[in-house]
């Protein structure tokens, strides 16, 4: 069982990542996050990952870039073109790369079966990755025996290679940056929980 500690730090890095890689970085959620993270306030404070690899993540975030960091964002996760890093699960766990699949029904009958409420009215897939880090958060502060077969059967099989593909394709320095540090977050997590990521065939 994680120390207290260790699952406050969880709650704080998945609230932050969630919220980035979720909401618009111009949305009231959002804009005090993107001030920090293009800043070197955060490095020291960032629980996980090597100085060195803080430091790289650091750069990419704080990197000038010539495309605003909304337009980036409308591009990499709302359209109209086809997003080069889609961010819901089902894209790499169902054959059809459909969203609201099999892998998003099954994560709604876990959630269910754990008394979990998705927001309310809400669009968008329960397993879209930043509602998800959200849900990590959410369940390190109030279920924590549930957090470890979250991440190993519903987030860990897919998200190595979505954040892989947002590092390789999304032509942004900052979104670049968050998914690196995303990676080396998810990894210290499976380390500290003594986890395995459920062995899935990935369809992109």
């Amino acid at each position: 069982m994680l120390q207290p500690q260790q699952l406050q730090d969880i709650a704080i890095s998945a609230r932050a990542l969630g919220a980035l890689f979720y909401y618009s970085p111009e949305s009231e959620a959002c804009t005090p996050l993107v001030e920090i993270f293009t800043s070197s306030e955060w490095c020291s404070e960032w629980p996980y990952g090597s100085e060195p690899q803080l430091a790289q993540c650091m750069t990419q975030l704080a990197a000038a870039t010539n495309e605003s960091l909304e337009d980036a964002y409308q591009r990499l996760f709302i359209g109209p073109h086809a997003l080069p890093a889609p961010p819901w699960g089902s894209v790499y766990l169902d054959k059809e790369s459909v969203l609201f699949g099999d892998s998003t029904l099954a994560l709604r009958q876990w959630m269910r079966q754990h008394h979990i409420e998705g927001q309310s009215g809400q669009k968008e897939p329960e397993d879209q990755f930043g509602l998800m880090l959200m849900m990590a958060a959410w369940l390190a502060e109030t279920q924590p025996q549930a957090l470890g077969e979250f991440l190993s059967v519903h987030l860990l099989p897919w998200s190595s290679r979505y954040l892989t593909l947002m590092i390789q394709d999304a032509q942004h320095p900052f979104y670049q940056g968050l998914a690196e540090l995303a990676m080396l977050t998810l990894a210290s997590w499976q380390q500290q929980l003594a986890i395995m990521p459920v062995a899935c065939e990935l369809y992109r």
